[in-house]
């Protein structure tokens, strides 16, 4: 006889719960750059038919880098989904290049963002102002990713960004697009879950996709920490008793549980899935994806998108 509290812990041998898991990471996305896609002739033995695959625009990269990588991840049996940063179109008409480009090539659906820059080189300081535009409604994609920060962002508080994802939502709505949420990457899945948590309605049909680091070496998930604003969260990691272990390695499992116990005890979360970021490298991730799915056949092809129409 179990005891109550031992009910109620994650275990994965828990039927629901080890579907749910492998679930969540059946529907993992993962981002690679122009480079690692173009160099990487083995992705179909490393991901899914069907994987969707975040491309980057590199702040000191080209457009056409982004384009051939997604004409590239059709050819091998991909989703590609570039990002489109609103702050490095220099014109209208640049951004209208763009869209037109990625339609022609078959690329259905991209994830829309401000950009790394902090300098606006065009009229477009941010997603609401591409949005606004109309460009957009102009091209048959299938979807648009807007991005989402649970720890917050440099440039806006809270109550701004909670304020943006509802004109996106109402964005949708008006125009029948067809709209998913991707936060930037956390260590802390009570960040995660409180961020959810506070969303309310706001988003109602919108699916969420939760960003975490790959497999990779603390020393270096520090260093894009810093770089990306997320540093609270692994500050917080490195002091949890036990990260002595973290020192050596990083990897998402213990997230991916948490956030497995959270959809459990919340079946109506928005949160569909998983984004990785292989800062350890593609193919360490890709490894993960494949040890902890199970069976992928037929399960790809079907994510990041919602029924907001």
């Amino acid at each position: 006889m179990k005891l109550a509290s031992e009910k109620q812990a994650f275990n994965p041998r828990d039927e629901a719960a080890a579907e749910r898991l492998r679930a969540l990471v059946r529907s993992a996305s993962i981002e690679a750059t122009p480079r690692q896609i173009l160099a990487a002739e083995d992705l179909p033995d490393l991901l899914p038919e069907g994987t969707c695959v975040y491309v980057p625009f590199l702040p000191k990269g080209q457009f056409s880098d982004t384009l051939e990588a997604c004409r590239h991840l059709l050819n091998m049996g991909m989703q590609p989904i570039p990002h489109v940063p609103a702050r490095m179109a220099e014109s209208r008409g640049q951004l209208r290049d763009w869209l037109a480009q990625l339609d022609e090539s078959r690329v259905d659906r991209l994830l829309l963002i401000a950009g790394d820059s902090d300098a606006v080189v065009g009229p477009f300081p941010d997603t609401l102002a591409v949005l606004e535009s109309g460009l957009l409604a102009q091209f048959r994609f299938h979807g648009i990713g807007v991005a989402a920060h649970p720890e917050g962002h440099p440039m806006a508080d809270r109550a701004t960004l909670t304020q943006a994802l509802s004109v996106k939502r109402e964005y949708a709505r008006t125009t029948a697009t067809r709209l998913w949420v991707v936060t930037q990457f956390t260590f802390d899945a009570e960040v995660v879950i409180d961020w959810l948590q506070s969303l309310g309605n706001i988003l109602e049909e919108v699916p969420v996709y939760i960003g975490m680091a790959g497999p990779t070496r603390v020393k270096t998930l520090i260093a894009y920490a810093a770089q990306c604003g997320v540093g609270a969260s692994a500050r917080m990691m490195l002091r949890r008793p036990g990260s002595a272990k973290l020192l050596r390695a990083w990897t998402p499992d213990g997230m991916v549980r948490a956030l497995v116990q959270y959809c459990l005890d919340n079946p109506d979360t928005l949160l569909r899935g998983i984004h990785l970021f292989p800062f350890g490298g593609l193919r360490q991730s890709a490894q993960w994806i494949q040890e902890h799915s199970g069976s992928v056949e037929g399960q790809r092809g079907q994510f990041h998108e919602s029924s907001v129409q």
